[in-house]
């Protein structure tokens, strides 16, 4: 199988890329990457030299290009995004050419060149907030409560529209939040593990009791192998990690790691509209394909921690050039 797989640099999109020459060597990919600052070439350079693998440099918005390349390959998986809740709060635009124009200009490339199979990426943040009951599924109403969460929604029924207007193959997955190697040090986890690691305190938003379902990187791609290869076209597949975990839970169990204390700790004014808990059941997946998340939280984070640690020179330059 030929596989174009757009945002192969970023965090979900190398790992996946990683993951699928493991177990598929034979498969080829076409990575077609913008390379924004989450982007890196450096997540894929121990497959730079594989004959089966392409880096293309350009952007999803570029129609003459995308449909060059979906001429070549047999499935399109969409990663590419721009994804960090709080830049979208300062500057929305990217977000919408991107999340929204981009999954377009994909889908409507997929649709010429023979209705190629197309897989979309996406998030639970889409579904906007939860109580302190109840988990999203695949038939939770959208309420989203960002920019980034309104762009993914958009692109999400673009998706949707497309099989049911033309039968383009599709299908999408909605994942809880990811944690692991290549992440970019933005993110909660990432961001905390590097700032300890430098002596510095960690920003926790309000008092740290937003919720989150954390899933390991490799648990998600796994479970996206499996919808590429037997997910029923036009279906939509929820992920989830079986980890809901508070953010000041998170964050005691980092300094714990590190040996450190709650001083390290900076409570900061809350997010905009930052969103109490979030968290997926997930049984259509396991009861229709087999999927199940493998890595427990505390056995996934200390090898993410380990993982940060032992490569210092791949984040730090991130976070002079970035944050």
């Amino acid at each position: 199988m030929k596989l174009l797989v757009t945002g192969g640099c970023g965090f979900i999109g190398s790992n996946f890329i990683n993951y699928i020459f493991k177990k598929y060597p034979d498969y080829s990919i076409i990575n077609l990457d913008k390379l924004t600052y989450a982007g890196n070439l450096e997540n894929l350079k121990n497959i730079e030299k594989n004959s089966n693998y392409k880096f293309v440099h350009g952007d999803i918005c570029n129609k003459e290009l995308v449909n060059y390349l979906i001429k070549e390959v047999d499935a399109i998986i969409h990663f590419a995004a721009e994804s960090h809740v709080d830049r979208s709060i300062l500057n929305s635009e990217e977000f919408i050419k991107t999340n929204i124009l981009g999954t377009q200009i994909l889908l409507d490339a997929a649709l010429r060149n023979g209705k190629k199979r197309f897989h979309h990426i996406s998030t639970d943040e889409v579904f906007g907030a939860l109580g302190s009951e109840g988990k999203f599924n695949e038939n939770t109403s959208y309420n989203p409560h960002s920019p980034y969460s309104a762009s993914k929604a958009g692109a999400d029924h673009l998706v949707r529209a497309y099989f049911d207007t033309h039968k383009l193959p599709i299908t999408i997955s909605n994942c809880s939040n990811n944690y692991g190697s290549y992440q970019f040090p933005e993110k909660l986890i990432p961001l905390f593990i590097t700032n300890l690691i430098e002596g510095k305190q960690l920003p926790v938003y309000g008092k740290g009791e937003n919720i989150r379902d954390w899933i390991y990187v490799d648990d998600h791609n796994e479970a996206i192998d499996l919808i590429i290869h037997k997910g029923k076209y036009g279906e939509t597949y929820c992920i989830g990690g079986d980890s809901e975990i508070k953010n000041i839970e998170i964050t005691r169990f980092i300094l714990k790691e590190f040996g450190m204390g709650e001083e390290m700790i900076d409570y900061i004014e809350d997010r905009k509209g930052h969103d109490f808990r979030y968290a997926i059941d997930f049984s259509k997946i396991k009861n229709e394909l087999g999927w199940h998340p493998k890595i427990n939280f505390e056995e996934g984070l200390k090898k993410t921690i380990e993982w940060y640690k032992e490569n210092e020179w791949w984040w730090k330059p991130l976070k002079k050039k970035v944050l």
